[in-house]
């Protein structure tokens, strides 16, 4: 089954509560990745008779089941500790020269579960298989779903009772801006050199230090966030504990695709203030990044040098993100003209034009673009300037998605699987697949959402 060889559980032991998952009454399967086993070098037959590995009521062989300690901060506020509160660790899985983590979402309670019941609702899980897959398949870095089964077992939440269900993740690691605050808040020096070394050995083997695993980190945020706000994505929780070292997409609560263009935007029904909305993305970004430089600080000797040190290097992040996201404005448009390319998404921004519709009409039949937007005169006139500069439409295609996950396709996979019917959400993983091609079967959910169907608020699957 699995090849286990389990570098974070041979940290000290201040790092995580060693533990295993909490027995299921009677699981069943909602879906396997094969395409996924198969990448890592697993038998998909193999892992669909493993059922109980997957529901937490057995641990592979090799494994060393673990629940990991971080902290963060949360919209801002300093929460100073945090960790698994549902989620095992069972180990990490090698094939070839590829180490991933393997870890159970919903599986019970941890000594981190801060009075929750360590379980998951059905809809979370649904939501985080069709999202993260669906940004695997567009091209974004992020965290990916191995399996996904049911608990028959109920979980109470704020709406009521709903199905549980367990998410099995895959991810480069789970290692976060708050695993590194945890220990410096502690002053734990010995714990948080012990943690640089294992995340430099792991993410960044070329990285020199504090400061090399800081330029590396950054240089993978600048290049995720710019690939989120060219999708439209807002992931609507960016905590410092949602924040990757590896620059992986993490957890997809009240995450969202905008249909309906402007910056402001907010999906997450706990962002009263609009902190993470999409335009807020990298700044969140740098804010983080300040946080990981602050938590380095107790391994950089002369508390003054070394602040003048990491605010150097943070300084680079400004051109790191502009790099990145010229690039990703540059493919959309096709051709390198951010002034043009910012004029566009203010046209857009004018009647609110549906995000991937309008660069993706712009790229296949550009004078249909004008149907998605209000102030048509004006947008005649930027695509008269725009075709003058002769814009590279095949390097758009490979930019703008026809299809991506909208949101009230998401809820309909969510509100039917809570009946049982798994078709839904099937059907909209399959169209997901391949998001740069229309065709026959991706036609009905390249469709905007009616009046009625619209999902204006999303929430954490706590």
């Amino acid at each position: 089954m699995f090849t286990f060889d389990n570098s974070y559980a041979r940290l000290p032991e201040r790092f995580y509560t060693r533990m295993e998952p909490s027995p299921v009454r009677a699981p069943g399967w909602v879906a396997l990745n094969e395409g996924l086993a198969r990448e890592l070098g697993l038998d998909p037959v193999e892992l669909r008779n493993s059922l109980d590995v997957f529901a937490g009521n057995a641990v592979p062989k090799g494994a060393a089941p673990l629940a990991q300690l971080y902290a963060g901060h949360q919209f801002g506020g300093w929460s100073p500790q945090l960790g698994d509160g549902r989620a095992i660790l069972l180990g990490e899985h090698v094939s070839g020269d590829r180490r991933v983590d393997v870890q159970l979402k919903g599986s019970g309670p941890t000594p981190y579960s801060r009075m929750g019941d360590g379980r998951s609702a059905l809809g979370p899980v649904i939501r985080e298989y069709v999202v993260s897959e669906a940004m695997h398949a567009l091209g974004v870095p992020t965290t990916r779903a191995l399996a996904a089964v049911t608990t028959g077992e109920t979980v109470l939440r704020q709406e009521g009772p709903m199905p549980g269900g367990i998410l099995t993740r895959i991810a480069s690691s789970h290692i976060r801006v708050g695993t590194f605050q945890v220990y410096a808040s502690r002053d734990d020096t010995d714990a948080l050199q012990a943690l640089l070394d294992h995340a430099i050995a792991r993410h960044a083997p070329e990285a020199e230090g504090q400061m090399g695993l800081l330029r590396h980190v950054m240089a993978a945020q600048a290049r995720l966030v710019a690939t989120w706000m060219g999708l439209g994505f807002i992931h609507g929780v960016m905590n410092t504990d949602n924040m990757t070292i590896s620059g992986e997409t993490i957890d997809f609560g009240p995450c969202a695709f905008m249909e309906s263009y402007h910056p402001d935007t907010v999906f997450s029904s706990i962002d009263t203030g609009g902190r993470y909305a999409w335009k807020n993305q990298p700044d969140i970004a740098i804010w983080n990044l300040a946080q990981l430089a602050t938590a380095l600080l107790p391994l950089m000797g002369e508390r003054a040098a070394a602040v003048d040190e990491a605010t150097e290097v943070l300084d680079g992040f400004r051109d790191l993100y502009a790099a990145e996201w010229t690039r990703v404005m540059a493919a959309k448009i096709g051709m390198d003209d951010m002034a043009l390319a910012m004029e566009l998404l203010d046209i857009m921004a004018e009647g609110q034009a549906d995000f991937t519709n309008t660069f993706r009409a712009l790229t296949d039949a550009p004078d249909t673009a004008r149907d998605q937007v209000l102030n048509r005169e004006r947008f005649d006139d930027w695509l008269a300037r725009w075709r003058e500069k002769g814009p590279d439409q095949a390097a758009m295609a490979r930019a703008n998605p026809v299809v991506i996950p909208r949101n009230h396709r998401v809820e309909e996979a969510i509100a039917a699987a809570y009946t049982g019917d798994y078709a839904p959400f099937h059907a909209l993983n399959a169209a997901l697949a391949d998001p740069w091609r229309a065709s026959d079967a991706n036609a009905s959910y390249r469709v905007p959402a009616a009046a009625h169907e619209r999902v204006m608020r999303t929430f954490c699957g706590t």
